[in-house]
């Protein structure tokens, strides 16, 4: 069988060596998101011990928590809707520059 690419690989050989990097770079992946949910879980702790220190109840505690839970993620979806947003305000400024340009 021919090789056009002349490196002395089969395609199987092609198709592993890109398995290889796809497995590799999931595994640093994994691993990235392993060490932030580890800091996630740490820093709720510490925040869950200040509050029970501060609020004096568990109860309240558990609510101040899911309330920060739910804050966080609003900010989330916040931050995104904003990147969105800013994505469409470019395209407008390049639309109407276009358009100038074109008078």
């Amino acid at each position: 069988m021919s090789n056009p690419e002349g490196n002395g690989e089969g395609p199987e050989q092609t198709a592993f060596v890109e398995l290889e990097k796809i497995v590799e770079a999931a595994l640093q992946h994994l691993t990235e998101v392993t060490r932030r949910a580890e800091m996630a879980e740490d820093r709720n702790a510490e925040f869950e011990t200040l509050i029970k220190r501060f609020a004096g109840d568990e109860g309240d505690a558990g609510q101040v928590l899911h309330r920060l839970a739910q804050l966080e993620e609003d900010n989330e979806d916040m931050r995104s809707r904003l990147e969105a947003g800013q994505v469409s305000v470019d395209k407008l400024i390049a639309k109407i520059r276009f358009v100038e340009e074109g008078q």
